[in-house]
């Protein structure tokens, strides 16, 4: 008996280091890949507009820069098509690998990309093809990250395990603005424009090794290797989404559009904003932007296990609800035009949709069953993306200008999408762990 539980013992202590290693590697390589689409979502607002849409007319290349940033949504579901067909065959790993290198060597061409001015039309033209190739590679990296984590931690703490994936985003927006603030602040303007912004940029190619480093080292998850002893992956997971899982599709993408939106009003739209609407400074929105992806990152895990304890639809929607709330009084904070009260305005939005962001990759990914698990929570995420995040800075821009440069109608669209999202939490389903507990054990992983 004592030999027994040793061994018992020792298994236990190498599946929780193996499912600590997944969460680090999970967690570190989302950070990268969203530091790069990070670093665009900002330069799209205060840099591309000038370099890349030069005209008389600064408001129509505000329009034609957040255009760009759009494509990066549109493609998404590109990515999450190919790559989660690919990572419900092949593996999460593999899956993960590539996906990291499509973004990596996409953003670092950004960087040396020439402006409009010495290449002509040429320069958007390649920006917007760049932008392509990062919203294909983050489209296929969400869900294989997602599931690195959680499939190798225990399925009844979903909501903390899957949070990896979820601090990835703001961490690269920390650190996205972090180095642009740091340039933007010790820079002439003429310089950050001319050639500081690029810098950003080409230190994605030092993250990126490491991100390779830590994702090569790692096994398959356990479930993985489950669908592979039982034979049970699909041949056609895609078809077999749309036919048998229209449901939890429907209900996994909406539950992701009010966070998303959320998300683009707080750390895209707010440099447009506070810069045009109140008067600050470029450093004061970076500034409320990094402090904010600050709190938001110590939320997200708190929240996931937060769900773990309690209802995670429950939470889900009463976050949704508060976050609805607070955006009117956020505009109504902000009038004072200090750039306190927008640190402070932002920090406290982000942390709000921190609860919600949380938990959304456990909600989503618990919706399918694991053999269609990649590929299905990858389409949800992605095409939630298209009709959320991706047009958000235009709705926003639109928004404004008709409504006389007012905010106004800015709550009134959040508020429809928070409609959405809580009609999304209520088609759901509630986690049931012991379909992954089972699969594993009968399969002897």
């Amino acid at each position: 008996m004592p030999e027994q539980d040793l061994t018992t013992a020792d298994f236990r202590r190498r599946k929780t280091r193996s499912a600590v290693k997944a969460y680090v590697a999970s967690l570190s390589g989302t950070s990268l890949e969203y530091y790069d689409f990070a670093i665009y979502s900002v330069a799209s607002a205060l840099v591309f507009p000038k370099i890349f849409f030069p005209g008389n007319d600064e408001f129509v290349g505000l329009l034609l820069s957040f255009s760009t940033f759009a494509v990066g949504y549109l493609a998404r579901p590109l990515g999450g098509i190919f790559f989660g067909r690919l990572g419900d065959k092949i593996g999460r790993r593999h899956v993960l690998v590539i996906t990291l290198l499509l973004i990596g060597i996409a953003t670092v061409l950004i960087g040396v990309l020439p402006d409009y001015s010495v290449l002509g039309i040429w320069a958007p033209t390649l920006l917007v093809l760049l932008r392509l190739a990062q919203g294909i590679g983050v489209g296929g990296e969400w869900g294989g990250a997602v599931l690195l984590s959680s499939e190798f931690g225990n399925p009844r703490r979903r909501g903390f395990w899957s949070s990896a994936a979820q601090i990835g985003p703001p961490a690269g927006n920390l650190m996205a603005n972090g180095v642009l603030a740091l340039l933007a602040a010790s820079l002439s303007t003429t310089d950050f424009l001319g050639w500081g912004w690029r810098v950003a940029f080409l230190a994605s190619a030092l993250l990126v090794v490491f991100g390779l480093v830590i994702r090569l080292k790692l096994e398959e998850t356990p479930v993985f290797q489950a669908l592979v002893a039982k034979d049970e992956r699909s041949k056609a997971p895609v078809s077999e989404v749309f036919k048998t899982q229209p449901r939890a599709l429907i209900s996994a993408a909406l539950s992701r559009l009010f966070p998303d939106v959320m998300y683009s009003l707080f750390t895209v739209y707010v440099a447009v904003y506070a810069t045009s609407q109140l008067g600050l400074t470029a450093s004061n929105v970076l500034a409320a932007i990094l402090i904010g992806s600050a709190c938001q990152m110590c939320v997200i895990p708190l929240a996931g296990i937060l769900t773990d304890i309690f209802n995670r639809r429950l939470v889900y929607t009463l976050s949704t609800i508060a976050a609805a709330i607070y955006i009117p009084l956020f505009f109504m904070m902000t009038q004072d035009k200090s750039p306190v009260t927008l640190i402070v305005g932002v920090a406290v939005a982000l942390s709000i949709q921190g609860l919600m962001y949380g938990p959304q990759a456990a909600y989503i990914t618990e919706q399918f069953p694991a053999r269609l698990r990649y590929v299905g929570s990858s389409l949800a995420y992605t095409l939630a993306g298209v009709v959320g995040g991706a047009i958000a800075p235009l709705v926003f821009t639109a928004l404004t200008a008709a409504s006389g440069g007012s905010w106004n109608l800015i709550p009134i669209y959040l508020g429809a999408m928070a409609i959405i999202t809580v009609i999304g939490m209520a088609l759901g389903r509630d986690p049931r762990p012991e379909e992954d507990l089972r699969l594993v054990d009968e399969a002897h992983v």
